[in-house]
């Protein structure tokens, strides 16, 4: 064969190469559309939210083949559910293309329960988000945290931080009202800086809510107390008591007010 290849002029053997290269090419252009499918294109159904028995059945009618790419667990969707498909439902595509699902697993998976302790309500509504559970109910109990985590709870019990729990489960808050059980006497500030009073109020878990210095005072830390809400004493003469966690009002001045020595020594008592 090879004689007789060699034996023909030169043009003869570009020609019939020539020759064989166009029947090559004619031959591929007449095979490609039916290898490619070129030009047909089917409409992918929309399965998303639907059952996975479902959306088999739907996406194999249309001629589609299915393999499911991931599961995970959403607690607000039907377990076994489409969650996403690719491509996306309406989607114009080659017929008999694969397409992928992301289905709600049946059974969800277990994580460790946090310690959120001391957390604020914000804080642990985060955290349990970020875990997959969510906020169950919420009661207070008097604490002057005010909405700190003080106990966490799931089905009635305490749930200790590690206890192995599943996603989507609730979790019961319990909360400080921010006023503790404790009740003492209201102190007396008359006569007090601002500064050293508000360090005896702070050391009780006290606080100011209302501050008005009168006018012309500009250093309020060294500024005098000379009235102060609720007072020490009520108006029948008996001692007020207070909580931590409540506040008090004072007004301000320039000058030390007059003290009652005698009286004040009888309200120390």
């Amino acid at each position: 064969m090879f004689r007789f290849i060699t034996n023909k002029p030169l043009w003869v053997n570009i020609l019939a190469g020539l020759f064989l290269m166009i029947v090559i090419l004619f031959l591929i252009y007449l095979l490609l559309d039916p290898l490619t499918r070129h030009g047909k294109n089917s409409t992918v159904p929309n399965v998303t939210g639907k059952s996975f028995d479902e959306a088999k059945q739907i996406l194999s009618n249309a001629g589609f083949d299915i393999e499911i790419q991931d599961s995970i667990y959403i607690d607000s969707s039907a377990k076994g559910s489409v969650l996403k498909q690719i491509p996306e439902g309406d989607a114009e595509v080659k017929i008999n293309r694969k397409v992928y699902l992301t289905v709600n697993r049946y059974v969800p998976p277990e994580v460790e329960m946090p310690n959120l302790i001391g957390f604020s309500f914000r804080n642990a509504e985060m955290q349990l988000k970020n875990m997959g559970l969510r906020i169950g109910d919420t009661s207070f109990r008097p604490d002057f945290a005010r909405n700190s985590v003080l106990e966490q709870r799931f089905n009635g019990s305490t749930i200790t931080p590690g206890t192995k729990i599943q996603q989507g489960s609730g979790i019961d808050l319990i909360l400080g009202d921010g006023v503790g059980d404790v009740e003492f006497a209201i102190p007396n500030l008359i006569g007090m800086t601002y500064g050293s009073a508000k360090s005896l109020l702070e050391s009780n878990g006290l606080s100011f809510a209302v501050v008005l210095p009168d006018p012309g005072v500009k250093d309020t830390l060294n500024a005098y107390i000379w009235w102060q809400n609720p007072p020490r004493m009520s108006e029948d003469g008996k001692r007020t008591k207070i909580r931590p966690g409540q506040t008090m009002d004072i007004k301000l001045s320039l000058e030390r007010p007059a003290i009652d020595t005698l009286t004040n020594h009888l309200l120390q008592q």
